[in-house]
């Protein structure tokens, strides 16, 4: 016995010997290389969906016609597959120009929202994703979380499993769930459109601290990752693909930065903290709204005229013993997020309770609510 467990473990030394001479410095791939493993076909069971979240509205058809003009419309046929015919449909060449401050872009489509909208819906529905939450209204479409695998690099999992896992050619992976965010606003009295995509990730993530027990559910858990900028950009690249722009990819790569976010964390009045951005009152708009979209906060309404949101979240002194037991729907309230312009190229945020009860814990959670949207530039 001593001699056959000698044995195995030189050949893992050897194993991992020969395919170490091998080992280089991974690249990244190329803009519309990217490979997506997403699992279309899986459930995730140990996720728990906020319940919030709304079903997607009905919708089997739209007209063609007012999207792509010359098609017959009796020959398409929008199923659950990834049909190349029908991406070469709605590939015709459209005006869009990509935009860009610092680490952020989005796009300005030369179509009107309501088909963008349309376009946007077919496009995740056709990477295998559910729409479990559409506001028309206000613009966002946002998907369920979907199963990521992405390889362990080598130098995680260690010398001996790394060697093993390449004599055997299997990969160890780890559990990792994405969802988009899109927002689509209009803009040139509605016909033109701008759209913003955005993505949150979370992990599947083992708790170490806790003593080994299969009965015992919270030893393995959900949490937040930081998003990977390039899967969101390989996104984006592929929606601007589907919605029929022209030379893509080098729009993406070569747009440069058009000015820098100046922003600042400031005492307001009661008590509410306020921000003041050096940018006028539209620019501001558009900051806060990626902001809000970066940190995947429940929005339920929004005013374009009066720039104001209705965001619903939860304050940082309910969060604890409360939010696990209820879970954290039982907890959030609803706040007011609105803006002014007070002077040309400066802009204030002010936070206020929609329910006007002005709590010493909901003024100090509108600091910690700031510093969550400045922490996004």
């Amino acid at each position: 016995m001593i001699k056959i467990s000698t044995a195995i473990f030189i050949i893992s030394i050897f194993l991992g010997g020969c395919f170490s001479s091998n080992v280089t410095e991974e690249k990244l791939p190329e803009l519309g290389q990217m490979k997506i493993n997403y699992y279309a076909n899986k459930s995730v069971t140990s996720l728990e969906i906020p319940p919030d979240l709304t079903s997607p509205e009905t919708q089997n058809s739209f007209i063609l016609s007012e999207l792509v003009p010359d098609i017959k419309e009796s020959v398409i046929s929008f199923s659950d597959t990834k049909d190349a015919g029908v991406k070469k449909i709605l590939s015709n060449p459209v005006g869009i120009k990509v935009k860009k401050n610092d680490h952020q872009r989005w796009l300005e489509i030369d179509n009107t929202p309501e088909n963008v909208w349309t376009l946007a819906r077919e496009f995740l529905k056709l990477e295998g994703f559910i729409l479990e939450k559409e506001n028309k209204k206000i613009g966002i479409i946002e998907t369920d979380y979907l199963e990521n695998r992405p390889d362990i690099p080598d130098q995680s999992l260690g010398f001996i499993r790394s060697a093993l896992g390449r004599a055997f050619n299997q990969k160890y992976t780890f559990a990792k769930l994405d969802k988009y965010r899109i927002r689509i606003e209009p803009i040139d009295k509605g016909e033109r459109s701008e759209l913003y995509l955005s993505l949150s990730s979370i992990q599947e993530t083992v708790n170490e601290g806790l003593v080994k027990d299969p009965n015992k559910e919270s030893a393995v858990f959900w949490k937040p990752v930081e998003k990977d900028i390039s899967l969101e950009t390989e996104m984006l690249y592929r929606l601007m693909v589907y919605l029929g722009g022209e030379d893509v990819k080098n729009k993406i790569i070569e747009t440069k930065s058009e000015q820098k976010v100046i922003a600042s964390l400031q005492d307001g009045i009661n008590g509410y903290a306020k921000l003041v951005f050096d940018l006028n009152l539209l620019e501001t708009w558009k900051q806060i709204s990626w902001s809000i979209d970066q940190n995947n906060f429940d929005v339920e309404d929004k005013d374009i005229l009066e720039k104001a949101f209705y965001i619903r979240t939860a304050r940082t002194a309910d969060q604890g013993i409360i939010s696990k037991i209820l879970g954290d729907e039982a907890i959030k309230l609803t706040y007011r997020i609105t803006l002014k312009e007070i002077e040309e190229n400066k802009t204030e945020v002010y936070f206020s309770d929609v329910a006007e009860e002005n709590e010493k814990e909901t003024k100090e959670y509108s600091y910690d609510f700031f510093k969550m949207i400045l922490s996004k530039f």
